[in-house]
């Protein structure tokens, strides 16, 4: 594993401090070509435990369509300055497995939401899942979340202010490897710790023009949310590529048609984080045809301006599936993949990092290989 911190890209300046000073950032290389969990390690998700370590998972194997893949663990220990060696969490011996997505309830119970492929194209996926009692030491058997073919997972849950859990997903149409048809939705599972029942429902649909797929969701106030969303279309150049944006006003049960935000897209995905200060901080490739650069945003005001911008990582290479999240020390943890899905990324900055590019983007320290 190599652990060594090096600069992303050809064309960075240096910024000064570290992630643990305020105002700087650190990333580091945690998994590639190395760790033989297959060439392959596509969307990585992390959570922080309850104990303060780290914990990430990632899709792996020998290819996107391959059968041979599984959702791989890895763990980083509180203080620690190691990542655990990945370890294989979940598998189908027949079928491919998807996008995995990690998260410590506040309960305690930690969930594991993955896609399992049943053909030869991601519109055949169902969802499901497997929850840990001790920390995502261990895991209980699978269970199906979501028998809907066609629907898939992303980004985090958040839980409302009602108590109740909102886990973004989404629905996939079509058999085109190529292209997000226009058909296909950003959707939205509920589930109430509370209830006797215990199961994720279906809670609300955004539909846009071209398609949308993959959501990220924030609760700005009691019963508004909003919702940026990865386009859709095909990876060909356009000049009218844009994150989707949706907004619900009666607590996520319904939400408005999509439309084109102020953000570009190249037809990734994004991810979008309510922090404790109140702020937004969207993740995006600023780039309606390219996976770099690797950007976030901040919003100081609800959504309605963002006038705070730096690039994470920018160069040659691809920059892209952002997920992140905010521990209890206060800082931002970022995983991201590059280098054509084989190599996973994590970053870690403050909101006093991304505000000292008030003026506009500009490029800043990252590390590369």
């Amino acid at each position: 594993m190599i652990a060594a911190q090096v600069l992303i890209g050809a064309l960075v300046l240096l910024s000064s401090g570290s992630a643990t000073d305020s105002g700087g950032i650190r990333i580091e290389r945690v998994f590639g070509t190395e760790v033989r969990t297959g060439g392959y390690k596509h969307p990585a998700a992390i959570t922080e435990l309850r104990n303060g370590d780290l914990y990430l998972v990632y899709y792996g194997g020998t290819g996107e369509y391959a059968v041979d893949t599984g959702v791989f663990g890895a763990r980083l220990r509180k203080g620690g300055a190691k990542w655990s060696a990945p370890r294989r969490i979940a598998h189908d011996p027949f079928r491919s497995l998807g996008n995995g997505v990690v998260w410590q309830a506040p309960d305690g119970l930690v969930w594991l939401f993955y896609v399992v492929r049943w053909g030869d194209t991601w519109s055949t996926s169902r969802i499901q899942g497997k929850v840990s009692r001790d920390g995502a030491l261990t895991w209980s058997d699978s269970f199906v979340v979501s028998d809907v073919p066609g629907m898939m997972v992303r980004g985090g849950p958040i839980v409302l202010d009602t108590g109740e859990y909102l886990l973004p997903v989404y629905h996939e149409t079509g058999h085109d490897t190529d292209r997000v048809g226009p058909d296909s939705t950003s959707r939205f599972l509920r589930f109430d710790p509370k209830a006797k029942t215990r199961a994720w429902r279906a809670s609300g649909v955004i539909r846009s023009a071209k398609g949308n797929i993959q959501p990220a969701v924030a609760q700005l106030s009691r019963n508004r949310l909003i919702a940026y969303c990865r386009r859709g279309g095909g990876y060909e150049p356009v000049k009218d590529g844009y994150i989707i944006r949706s907004e619900s006003v009666d607590g996520g049960k319904t939400w408005s048609e999509g439309k084109d935000s102020r953000f570009r897209n190249p037809n990734a995905s994004v991810d979008l984080l309510k922090l404790r200060s109140g702020s937004l901080l969207l993740v995006y490739n600023d780039s309606m045809n390219d996976r770099t650069p690797l950007t976030v945003a901040l919003s100081t005001d609800g959504d309605k301006t963002w006038p705070y911008k730096r690039n994470v990582a920018t160069g040659p290479y691809d920059y892209a599936y952002p997920y992140a999240i905010q521990t209890k020390d206060g800082k931002v943890h970022l995983v991201f993949t590059s280098h054509e899905r084989t190599v996973i990324q994590h970053a870690v900055f403050d909101e006093a990092w991304v505000k000292l590019s008030h003026s506009g983007p500009r490029s800043m320290n990252g590390f590369h290989f």
